[in-house]
């Protein structure tokens, strides 16, 4: 192996693969060899088999597309606010030094801790979930984009600047057009933490929700349940993840490899 070297598309994907079996081969030693018990930890057979019943008895499809409504409806407003606040924050510094102290602040607030707020001023439908899925997503947003514009390489100012660009056209045409492959870039990783956050949000009295079904299988001691709900949120995830990941490739392919 050579540092930094690519490797080929095919390959890649072998590589892939080849550590799922691998795990799923541990998982199946651990479980059906008696290592550990199948108390604590369901082996991937009852897993699957509790998971094919959840779809076909339980309609667990409605609870995958609530939870993937309310991933995407916090992510989307996160991006929608985070991203221009955040080009402003890096295009002109009193901006920056305004809003910085408190988004600095704010991003090492656990999401969780505002839920008794949430409830309050929300409620216990949806916006309050969303809301949790918001908070956790939006200020990291925001310093990511502010990092990425401020970085935009001087040379290209000073030359805009020469052919005489206005500092209005120096944001349309120089910072943004530079700092779109890596504002986009962030958005993908940032969808992956609002991912992580709905979980929490389905705490807030749900009734439907991947994170619904595993706290009520927690209650029931359901592991199998369990690591289906949390097997299913990674799938989607992975998923979503490589969708990004492909449109960002298309849009950029100068810069994205």
């Amino acid at each position: 192996m050579t540092p930094l070297k690519p490797v080929t598309p095919a390959r890649k994907v072998a590589y892939g693969i080849a550590f799922f079996v691998l795990f799923v081969a541990a998982w199946s030693i651990a479980t059906f060899g008696g290592f550990v018990s199948r108390t604590f930890l369901a082996d991937p057979l009852t897993m699957l088999q509790e998971g094919y019943a959840l779809f076909a008895q339980h309609g667990f499809i409605k609870d995958v597309g609530v939870t993937v409504w309310r991933v995407l409806g916090g992510f989307v407003l996160a991006a929608i606010i985070g991203v221009p606040l955040g080009i402003a924050m890096g295009a002109y510094k009193p901006i920056e030094a305004f809003f910085e102290p408190f988004v600095s602040f704010a991003r090492y607030l656990p999401a969780s801790a505002f839920i008794p707020l949430l409830i309050l001023w929300a409620g216990l439908g949806e916006r309050s979930k969303m809301a949790v899925i918001f908070i956790g997503a939006f200020f990291p947003l925001v310093l990511m984009v502010a990092v990425i514009v401020s970085s935009t390489r001087r040379d290209l100012v000073e030359a805009a600047y020469t052919l005489g660009a206005s500092a209005n056209g120096i944001v349309r045409r120089v910072l943004i057009p530079a700092s779109a492959p890596q504002i986009a870039e962030s958005l993908r990783l940032v969808l992956g933490w609002a991912w992580t956050y709905v979980i929490v949000a389905e705490y807030i009295a749900a009734e439907r929700g991947i994170g619904k079904m595993i706290i009520d299988s927690q209650a029931l001691a359901a592991t199998d349940q369990i690591i289906f709900g949390i097997v299913v949120i990674g799938i989607i995830g992975l998923v979503s993840d490589y969708l990004f990941k492909t449109v960002n490739q298309r849009l950029f392919p100068w810069s994205l490899a």
